[in-house]
């Protein structure tokens, strides 16, 4: 997975792209494009 700098860019790139917050950690999932998944932290 490609951790991009600022995953709030990540957020606008498709529509059903969603920012989570999971045990610390900031994951963008997608479900009609999995390779937008990206983690940071």
């Amino acid at each position: 997975m490609k951790v991009v700098s600022s995953l709030k860019s990540l957020k606008s790139r498709h529509a059903d792209c969603q920012v989570v917050r999971r045990k610390g950690r900031i994951y963008v999932i997608c479900k009609s494009h999995p390779r937008f998944k990206a983690r940071q932290g």
